[in-house]
């Protein structure tokens, strides 16, 4: 059996790939959305009770190999997972979709983590396009002197800034419509994420000439990667 650590459309893709060709997977999900999109194949929500939680589990499901298809900021599970994967000698594969490039001509700016870009916005604007998730609101609380524009999936809880605008909506967007919310702002603040399925913002940022707050992924461990499903799913044929 294969476990996807999930959460993501790759993870997603991979599962019914994988299921179409008869190969038995379970797909973890950490259950932090509240109407999360189910993969094909078996599915588990919750965590696993750090990585000697996440090894045990592995043994007693006879897990043959793990796929890392997690968010690319979620740096916790893939320490877990490399961890448990050592523990139990489990061939650990990482599903990582390529980082976003500027082109010639983007503004972008790049901050270490939240904290970093937090420091950093007020030299940028005072209305701010904030798209880089709830369960980082806390660390633009304190900016009074700014407006968000504040987009999530679902509703996020306090701290918040005190003058922001909350939009609750799930992507793919349009580059028109994210073209329209960003004549509203001065500043576009993202995290690396990567992909097609948020990327219109960044079109449309380039459209209108407004500057971009990048923050920049954080580090993973060292394991073998694919940047593509097919690539994973290939790496999973030959095991």
């Amino acid at each position: 059996m294969i476990l996807i650590l999930g959460g993501t459309g790759e993870a997603r893709e991979l599962a019914e790939a994988l299921t179409t060709r008869e190969v038995g997977v379970v797909s973890s999900l950490a259950g932090r959305v509240a109407r999360p999109r189910l993969p094909a194949g078996e599915v588990r929500v919750g965590g696993f009770g750090g990585p000697e939680g996440l090894a045990a589990w592995l043994r007693e499901n006879r897990v043959t190999a793990v796929v890392d298809a997690t968010h690319p900021f979620a740096e916790r599970i893939g320490a877990n997972a490399a961890k448990a994967a050592e523990l139990t000698k489990t061939p650990l594969l990482r599903l990582a979709r390529p980082g976003w490039r500027p082109g010639p001509h983007d503004v972008w700016h790049w901050a270490d983590d939240l904290a970093d870009a937090a420091r950093k916005l007020p030299g940028l604007g005072r209305r701010v396009f904030l798209t880089s998730g709830r369960q980082g609101l806390p660390a633009f609380a304190h900016l009074d002197d700014l407006w968000f524009l504040i987009r999530c999936v679902d509703p996020p809880e306090p701290p918040l800034p005190r003058h922001h605008e909350l939009i609750l909506a799930r992507g793919p967007y349009e580059v028109a419509a994210e073209r329209e919310l960003l004549g509203r702002v001065d500043v576009l603040v993202t995290k690396d994420s990567g992909g097609a399925q948020t990327s219109a913002k960044l079109t449309a940022a380039r459209e209108l000439g407004r500057p971009v707050l990048v923050v920049r992924r954080p580090p993973r461990p060292a394991t073998e990667t694919a940047e593509t499903v097919p690539e994973a799913v290939e790496w999973v044929l030959h095991r």
